[in-house]
Order: C-alpha cells, then structure tokens, then sequence
C-alpha cells in the first residue's frame, strides 16, 4: 500500500487519479484550495465522492503558498507528489497571467520543495500541449519546439518544467512531466468544449464556436489519461511525455455527434478565431508507448455518449454550471 500526495484532487482530471489510486489500496492525500477559476460546483462534486472512502485525506490548501505547502512535508512520507493542480486554459490566461504563474510556477516549486523536504524520491508534472506554440509538426513529438509559447499559459507550463529539471539536476529526483492533450470525460471542466456542447445542445442554447469549425483537436478519455499518468510513477530520471489527443475530431464533427446523442439540433454560432487558438493538434504517443506500455482503450464512439448521458443524467444540477 502506498501513500501519494496529489493536488488538485477535485479537478478533473487529478480526482480520477486519486479514485484509481484508491482502487488500487493506496491511501491519497488530497490538496486544493477549491478557486473559482470554473465553477466551484463541479469541483465540490468530485471532492464529495472522493471524501466518501477512508483511503481519501482532504487539505484544503493553495500550492502558491509557500507555508502551507511546507506543512505538507510533515503530513508524509509519500511515495510520490503527483502535481496535477494548474490554471489551465489558453484564453483566461491572457487575461490574468499573474494568477497562472503563482499556481503553474511558484506553486510547482513549492511541491518540488515539499518533494525534497519530505525525502520523497517521484514527482509527476502535468504540462500541456499548448507548450509547442504555433504550426507544430502533427501528430506532434516530444521533440518538437517547446521554445516560444503563445499564451501565458503555456509559457507558466514551460517554466514549471524547466523548475523540475533542475530539481532533478540538484537532488536526483526521478520526475515524469506529462504534456496532456485534449482531455474529456464526465465530470469534465466546464470549460472544455465536450462540456459546453453536451450543455449548450441539450438546453437550447447557442452554441458558440471560435472560428469557423473545421479545426480539430486529439481527443482521449479521462479514464485512459487517469491511467497513463500512474504509469508514469515508474522510475524513469527524468522524461517529458506526451499523453493523450490520439483520436482527432473537427469541432463541426464533434457538434453533429453531441446533436445526434441529445436528439436536437444545435444554433451554432461562429465567431472569430481566438489568437491563443491553434488550428490543430494531436500527439504522437509513441513515447508513452515505448516508455510506460501506455494504450488508450475508449475510442470516441464510446466515449462521447459516456460524457452525455453523465451529463443528462445529472442534468437537474448541471445544466446551471457556467460555462464561459
């Protein structure tokens, strides 16, 4: 049985980790200072089943504060600090860049210090694919230029692996960064675009699409990201991995299928291209494969009514969710 620190354990993608990690019989100690970056509804949501099993311990806490995070060095020892707590999102970020560096950078150290500190000897990062900027080669590689990021987001990604390399350098940490692709699933952000579809379509809302709909995105199940990233707590010196964006769908696709599952057409609405917006991206994940025996195993077909029949049958609650 292991113990594991993970933060962001009511975000969307670090609350599955820690339900699998709690199959798996270990014990998780889980951080999140619950911001309003989305609507704090769906967090409380996954903090709430979470908080249901004894194997689950709850620290309310922000990552950017550099004493509250030391506290968690004498809460260990843990098998590993598995760091998925982040503000995410390319467009907000060029609203507020402070707030992405205090949590993606300044919080990111702080974990790596409690890391240390601790005597724990496995840190994972989640990164993101935004970190490869404009006109990557596609599917994209690990190796492809990570040097000019488009939105503060991204560049705070950049900072944040950097920070961990160094922490590797200095104190022989063994350190997976995982640069996540595009992630769906029930329960997901309320800003990520299957989200917004399942909503916006089912109650009649317009449908509002950045661009003119013919760019895609690789999209990969929550569940086979969940994996993925416990695999990655295999001793490997330090890897940058690609996860995720294996099955790619243009947006107009993925509206006519959200349409065909709710059973009403969608009042789409275009609007210009957001500048942060890429046109394209899927990863090549032949690194995952080769490395931790990583295959994704929901395809889109499965998938995608996964995500809407969550969402119609919580739909009483989620339909008032904002979604920006």
């Amino acid at each position: 049985m292991g113990r594991y620190l993970v933060t962001g354990a009511a975000g969307f993608i670090a609350s599955r980790v820690s339900q699998f990690l709690m199959d798996a019989g270990h014990i998780v100690v889980g951080v999140d200072n619950m911001n309003n970056a989305y609507d704090v509804r769906m967090k409380e949501y996954r903090l709430e089943r979470l908080q249901k099993q004894e194997a689950f311990q709850f620290e309310k806490m922000d990552i950017a504060d550099k004493q509250a995070a030391l506290n968690l060095v004498d809460k260990g020892p843990y098998d590993a600090v598995i760091n998925l707590a982040a503000r995410a999102g390319v467009r907000q970020s060029v609203e507020n860049p402070w707030v992405y560096v205090d949590t993606n950078i300044t919080g990111t150290l702080n974990m790596l210090e409690v890391s240390v500190r601790s005597g724990t000897k496995k840190f994972i990062l989640a990164s993101t694919s935004s970190i490869y900027g404009t006109n990557p080669p596609i599917p994209t590689p690990e190796s492809a230029s990570s040097d000019y990021p488009l939105q503060p987001y991204s560049a705070t990604k950049k900072g944040a692996e950097a920070l961990c390399h160094s922490f590797h350098y200095l104190n022989n940490l063994d350190v997976t960064v995982f640069r996540y692709f595009t992630v769906y699933g029930p329960a997901a952000r309320p800003d990520m675009v299957m989200f917004r579809f399942a909503q916006w379509i089912s109650e009649g809302r317009e449908v509002r699409v950045n661009g003119d709909g013919t760019q895609s995105r690789g999209f990969t199940y929550l569940d086979d990201i969940a994996r993925g990233t416990i695999l990655g707590l295999k001793p490997v010196g330090y890897e940058i991995i690609n996860l995720g964006g294996h099955q790619v769908i243009t947006v107009n696709d993925l509206i006519h299928k959200v349409e065909t599952l709710v059973g009403k057409k969608a009042n789409v609405i275009y609007q210009d291209r957001h500048p942060a917006d890429v046109m394209e991206n899927s990863a090549d994940v032949t690194k995952a494969r080769t490395l931790l025996g990583w295959e994704p195993l929901v395809s889109l077909e499965e998938g995608i009514p996964n995500l809407v029949n969550w969402y119609l049958s919580e739909r009483n609650w989620v339909s008032q969710i904002l979604t920006p």
